[in-house]
């Protein structure tokens, strides 16, 4: 038995020289003792002797090195052994990566998928409170991963929040960015950071805002948002009242009105599980910088899907789609149309906040077509379960996604589409469009004619009904 002596549990570069060399030396998977330093010794074991100046090097499928560079940040403790074998196996075969039924590559991407969604955690659930210390106002937060991704995530952190003086303090490690310089320390305690600061009562409000009672699913949210976090989270106080509520509103609602036709087959369970999974979603860069995947939301037998660009900055933040100062013009012209948003389902073309940063604030790019090529799968899937009767597309962006090609807002708006689905597809102009229009007249011309195309998709919907 021989010894691989790593520095620090998240040590992928020390396990990837170190795994080369036991390779190249043909040593067997069960043979090694992986160790973080620090930790208790394999008495058995002995030091291994690393690879001879010049030995020959050798290739592995770039998704390998991606998964091996998320399964090191997993907390089991044979994350490494896993990986090495999964190494040797890929050597032999190099057309496993594509086996996804093979129960080692099963196995250890489960670990790769378990890292992301900590990652993901992190990145939505971490709050700032502000401090005061020697050099003016500091933003420190209290976070528990459940593995080794702090150093991984900080970059996200020191992007996101680049004008900011912060801390991030977690049982394991803590980092720090003074705007210049990212550094570690020790680990914390919650003790160790500030209970709470005026700024969460504006943060409150702005949650008790944007809750929607018609769209809330207890299970969902329960998934997305674990009670474990809730006592790092100041909205976390509100949630058990706006529940309540929204229970109540929502029986109400229920008794008013007629059931709506029941979903065939299981579309509920098989939505969930695509949503479930578009949260882990790498297929394109922009979850690198994103707060989280937004996805789509609405009563899966709507005969309406609209779909938009992307996430905006409070989409982002939210988590939800619409619900930003376009997301608020839709809601109205919606209502002045005669469409009831509550029978609608309501997408985006992109499900990550593409964005650059500039001071404080995030600043929205256009996604480009490689990004809507990614991520037109889980459009593609989302209206293969929903089977709607229409599909409108808001903006450029959403046409491409929609059609598989780029169109002209100008030329294509105002009549129907044949869509390979099977529904009628219609285009017109992204509510941000409105907004960005500096000349009132024409602002309220382009807005009048938004609504008047939305009565008509809205009438054309029931015709189709």
């Amino acid at each position: 038995m021989v010894r691989a002596l790593l520095d620090a549990p998240d040590d992928f570069e020390g396990w990837r020289k170190a795994a080369r060399g036991f390779a190249l030396a043909g040593v067997k998977p069960g043979a090694i003792a992986w160790q973080v330093r620090g930790e208790a010794d394999d008495l058995f074991a002995t030091d291994a002797q690393p690879p001879p100046a010049g030995a020959a090097a050798f290739s592995v499928p770039r998704p390998f090195v991606e998964l091996a560079e998320s399964v090191i940040l997993h907390r089991d403790p044979e994350r490494f052994g896993l990986l090495y074998a999964l190494l040797i196996a890929v050597r032999a075969r190099p057309g496993m990566m594509e086996d996804r039924a093979d129960p080692l590559l099963r196995r250890v991407e489960q670990l790769a998928k378990a890292v992301r969604r900590d990652i993901h955690k992190m990145r939505a659930f971490v709050r700032f409170r502000e401090v005061e210390d020697n050099g003016g106002s500091r933003f420190v937060a209290w976070f528990e991963p459940d593995h080794h991704i702090v150093r991984a995530n900080a970059g996200f952190f020191v992007r996101r929040f680049a004008s900011m003086r912060w801390s991030i303090l977690t049982p394991e490690l803590s980092i720090h960015w003074d705007g210049e310089t990212l550094t570690e320390g020790p680990g914390a305690t919650r003790g160790d950071a500030p209970a709470k600061d005026p700024v969460e009562n504006i943060w409150k409000g702005y949650y008790a805002a944007i809750f929607n009672p018609a769209r809330l699913k207890v299970g969902a949210m329960l998934s997305e948002m674990p009670r474990k976090y809730w006592r790092n989270l100041p909205e976390a106080a509100l949630i058990p009242g706006l529940v309540a509520g929204a229970q109540g509103r929502e029986a109400a609602m229920i008794a008013a009105s007629p059931a709506p036709p029941a979903r065939p087959g299981n579309a509920a369970t098989a939505w969930a599980v695509l949503r479930e999974e578009a949260m882990d979603c790498t297929r394109c860069p922009l979850y690198r910088d994103a707060t989280q995947t937004v996805f789509g939301e609405g009563p899966l037998d709507a005969p309406l899907v609209f779909v938009g660009e992307q996430p905006g900055d409070q989409e982002d933040l939210a988590g939800r789609p619409f619900v930003g100062p376009a997301g608020q013009l839709f809601d109205r012209a919606l209502e002045e149309a005669g469409i009831d948003r509550g029978r609608a389902y309501v997408t985006n073309a992109v499900k990550h906040f593409k964005h650059e940063r500039r001071g404080k604030r995030r600043i929205h790019q256009t996604p480009e077509t490689p990004e809507i090529n990614a991520c037109r799968w889980w459009l593609t899937q989302e209206i293969d379960l929903l089977r709607p009767r229409l599909v409108v597309a808001l903006g450029a962006t959403a046409a491409r996604a929609l059609l598989g090609k780029a169109v002209t807002i100008s030329r294509t708006r105002g009549s129907p589409i044949a869509l390979e689905s099977g529904a009628e597809g219609w285009v017109t102009v992204h509510p941000s469009f409105l907004l960005r229009l500096p000349d009132p007249a024409r602002k309220a011309e382009e807005r009048a004619r938004f609504v008047e195309e939305l009565r008509t998709i809205g009438e054309r919907a029931k015709t189709l009904a």
